[in-house]
Order: C-alpha cells, then sequence, then structure tokens
C-alpha cells in the first residue's frame, strides 16, 4: 500500500474542514502546519460564532445589494485556521483549498505563516487575488499550487 505525501495529507485535512462549511456555493477550508509538521490550526468558511445559518444570507448574487448577500458576514477559512490556532505560527505553512483574498493575504503575513499551498487559483484574474499574490512576494511569503492524487481508502 502506498502513502501520501505530506502536502495530501494536509491538503487532505483542508479538503476534510472545507466539509463543515454551510455555504452551498463556495466551501473552503485550511490547515496550518508548524515547521515539525504538526497541524496547529483548522479553519472552514462560514458565520462568526452567535450568526445563526438561516438569519444571514449565503447568497453570492452580482445583481445584488451588498447586505443581502454572503460578503460582508462570512469569514473565511484562512482568518478561522488563524483564529482557531494553538502556537505561535512563525514559519509555518498554510494549506487552503482555494487561493487566498487580499484580506486574507494580509492576515497570513502579519501572522508569521511564511508558505502558502493550496489546490485552486479560480478567481487568479480577480484584483484581490492579483493583489495577494503581490503582497506575498514582498513580503517573502511563498506559494504553490497542487493538485493532490486520488486516494481509495483500503488499498
Amino acid at each position: 500500500m502506498a502513502h501520501i505525501s505530506w502536502d495530501e495529507y494536509f491538503m487532505g485535512v483542508a479538503l476534510l474542514s472545507s466539509y463543515r462549511s454551510k455555504d452551498p456555493h463556495t466551501k473552503v477550508g485550511a490547515c496550518i502546519v508548524n515547521t515539525k509538521k504538526r497541524i496547529v490550526g483548522i479553519g472552514y468558511n462560514g458565520f462568526p460564532y452567535g450568526c445563526k445559518d438561516d438569519e444571514y444570507p449565503w447568497d453570492n448574487g452580482k445583481e445584488m445589494k451588498f447586505l443581502d448577500t454572503k460578503y460582508p458576514y462570512v469569514v473565511h477559512a484562512e482568518a478561522n485556521a488563524i483564529l482557531n490556532s494553538t502556537q505561535n505560527l512563525e514559519g509555518a505553512t498554510l494549506y487552503v483549498s482555494l487561493f487566498p483574498c487580499n484580506e486574507c493575504a494580509k492576515l497570513i503575513i502579519q501572522s508569521g505563516i511564511k508558505h502558502v499551498v493550496y489546490m485552486d487559483d479560480k478567481y487568479k484574474e480577480q484584483d484581490s487575488f492579483i493583489a495577494s499574490k503581490k503582497m506575498f512576494d514582498s513580503a517573502d511569503v511563498d506559494y504553490r499550487m497542487i493538485k493532490p492524487i486520488k486516494v481509495n481508502i483500503g488499498e
């Protein structure tokens, strides 16, 4: 039986975390790993504590008013992983299923995370994601995309 790589393992934890999200449009999970390959933070996208899922909108419509969409309310997976972290994040690696937006990039940089491993970059043409890469480059945060292998349990 073959084993999976550390990247595949930690991205798998991020993906598993994404299944906790109740967002019907975009489920994102994140896993932070310290320099000793220990998981020190996990998160997924969702509303803040105390904000009930049935009282806030999950809509992402382009023709809607901002306050009628999820965007002013949802806490991103990266932010939740940082907030849920159990120790200093200096030099850590963030595994995240979707490349971080500019707001999350600022939090990543400020927290001391130095490596970002992501699986999807579907918004790469949008300004906020271009800004993320610019900030990561300036702050010496490396980032790379991986495609995890499909794992069949029991092989």
